[in-house]
């Protein structure tokens, strides 16, 4: 009777053993499957992050400091430092006009209306939004698509087949796209080589870039709508 016992605890580890080997073998090995390039662009993105964060952190203790030389110091008028924030703000968020060296980005169509015997349709939605995307990894600061200034809470849509911005229709073909940043001959050389000429291209457009100093943009010209965000009151 033992010897049963001691024959059965034998086979239930063995069995157990061998599922589990089973079980290891059979499993499948997920990989990673992108390639060099699309891990380059990720790998980009997270730095453009981190260099953003870094700014965000350091103009956050500057301010800091400010107000506190502000409290400490009384001949200093606290005021002048959140005037000071406020426009700071302001010019952040495109409420104001921004000059500055960029470049500009010319977008055409290849061929004449003669052969489309049609209008001359402006890109649709999703190579623009590809385009900004594109911008702002490679160090664009601010864009403007003709005069419309480009802000957190803009968006590209398609009404009716034709390509609005901040809901305005954008204007016809050739349209001038303006980008100003602080490194601009950097910009430049990774646009002249981007996808998105190559997307541009495929759908019958042609992409140009060249480098401008003293550009212009304007101001956004609508009250930004801010949602779910509400006022907290003090008790």
């Amino acid at each position: 009777m033992d010897r049963k016992w001691i024959f059965t605890f034998i086979t239930l580890i063995i069995g157990f053993m061998l599922a589990i080997q089973f079980k290891t073998t059979h499993d499948p090995i997920v990989r990673d499957t992108r390639d060099i390039r699309e891990l380059r662009k990720e790998l980009i993105q997270e730095q453009g992050r981190r260099q953003q964060l870094n700014a965000e952190i350091e103009k956050n203790r500057s301010l800091l400091f400010q107000y506190e030389t502000s409290l400490e110091n009384r001949n200093d008028d606290i005021s002048e430092v959140l005037d000071e924030q406020i426009n700071i703000l302001l010019e952040e968020a495109g409420l104001t006009e921004k000059k500055g060296n960029g470049i500009i980005i010319t977008i055409d169509s290849i061929f004449s209306d003669f052969y489309f015997q049609e209008s001359r349709k402006t890109p649709q939605p999703q190579l623009f939004r590809y385009l900004i995307n594109e911008l702002n990894i490679y160090g664009a600061k601010e864009i403007a698509v003709e005069n419309e200034r480009i802000i957190s809470t803009s968006a590209f849509r398609n009404v009716n087949g034709i390509t609005h911005l901040n809901t305005r229709r954008i204007p016809p073909l050739p349209l001038e796209i303006k980008v100003i940043t602080d490194q601009q001959e950097r910009l430049h050389n990774h646009m002249v080589v981007s996808e998105s000429i190559e997307f541009f291209e495929l759908e019958g457009y042609s992409f140009e870039v060249k480098m401008v100093d003293e550009l212009v943009l304007p101001a956004y010209d609508r009250t930004p709508r801010v949602r779910y965000m509400e006022e907290v009151k003090e008790d």
